[in-house]
């Protein structure tokens, strides 16, 4: 176990959890700093699940060592159950019940009396957007609704850790912007949140670190920014004004960036990483190479931009496995989800 580092909410160190012959988690080491939201990426079956039930004490680990600010997961599970709470991937609610009632229940169900847990009630209720939906089943709520509801069941009694595990699952995207505007709120008031996500889009715009995980370990770890540039200096997005010049123009690029050329979806868009080992200095001077050329070559360009890497480019390079349109990797899924 490494030193214990302060201002730590997690730490582990070589955490193992086996389910048969799955090593679901496989030496996983993780630091996430006290309040602030940290990713953890991965496709389905990379342990992402597994880890998070080992550290809210509801998995015994089968190797190594996991602390919840400074407590171990095992020796100290009670100290560590009254500072944590977890929010899975679906919604722990009763559905026959009210809005209202579920809050008030998980109230009393805590130790607030019951005029304490419903003016708590309210208050959650009113925060989340859910006023007008207080005396409403919960079967008669929308899927961000649900969502809503069920982090805000988990913050009834403010926790020092929120895991929220792939929370956005299926939601559609103004429900995922509310949900994303919680956790905002929830972090702002001190609390720290271990976001677990497919949505790479999700955790580029909440994570302030991000670990990627495959296959049970870290592959790759750091701020959205530092990953970006650990696999190349940018990417260059051009648009034509003339639709057929497209072949001209990917021949260009292709000798100009010696890179290869994505054809986009629009028929006058290309995309091109740029290589130069994260000197952004070098890649501008390509790009701006590669613009002279295209104009010289008579291709008329209404757009041309040189930017980071997207998180995307970031995943296909550390796994292999590229991204689908719903933000899911196309990588096989074990039963390590299902296991737990």
């Amino acid at each position: 176990m490494r030193e214990r580092g302060t201002g730590l909410a997690i730490e582990t160190s070589g955490l193992v959890k086996v389910f048969g012959k799955n090593r679901a988690v496989d030496g996983l080491d993780l630091a996430v700093p006290a309040g602030t939201v940290y990713g953890v990426l991965g496709p389905n079956g990379a342990g992402k699940t597994t880890a998070v039930r080992v550290l809210a004490t509801l998995l015994r680990p089968d190797g190594g060592e996991a602390r919840v600010f400074g407590h171990d997961v095992l020796r100290e599970a009670d100290a560590v159950r009254s500072r944590v709470s977890l929010t899975g991937q679906y919604a722990s609610v009763d559905e026959d019940m009210t809005g209202m009632e579920n809050l008030v229940l998980i109230g009393r169900l805590l130790g607030h009396k019951k005029p304490g847990a419903r003016d708590r009630a309210r208050q959650l209720l009113e925060a989340f957007g859910l006023t007008d939906a207080a005396d409403r089943q919960v079967k008669n709520y929308s899927g961000g609704m649900r969502r809503r509801l069920d982090i805000a069941a988990s913050i009834l009694n403010t926790p020092d850790l929120l895991f929220l595990d792939e929370p956005t699952t299926g939601l559609d995207p103004r429900s995922r912007n509310q949900v994303w505007d919680i956790i905002r709120i929830v972090v702002a008031h001190g609390t720290t949140v271990l976001l677990t996500t497919q949505y790479l889009d999700e955790a580029d715009r909440l994570a302030g670190r991000i670990a990627v995980v495959d296959h049970g370990k870290v592959i790759a770890e750091g701020t959205p920014g530092e990953l970006k540039s650990s696999v190349g200096a940018g990417t260059v997005h051009v648009r034509l004004r003339d639709p057929g010049q497209r072949p001209d123009a990917e021949r260009v690029l292709a000798k100009e960036l010696d890179a290869q050329v994505y054809l986009e979806a629009d028929p006058v868009a290309l995309t091109v990483r740029v290589a130069g080992e994260g000197v952004e200095r070098e890649a501008a001077e390509q790009a701006a190479r590669a613009l002279s050329e295209l104009a010289a070559s008579g291709i008329v360009v209404d757009d041309f931009s040189l930017g980071q890497p997207s998180l995307d480019e970031v995943f296909l390079a550390l796994t292999g496995a590229p991204p689908r349109e719903d933000g899911l990797a196309d990588h096989p899924a074990t039963s390590e989800e299902t296991a737990a």
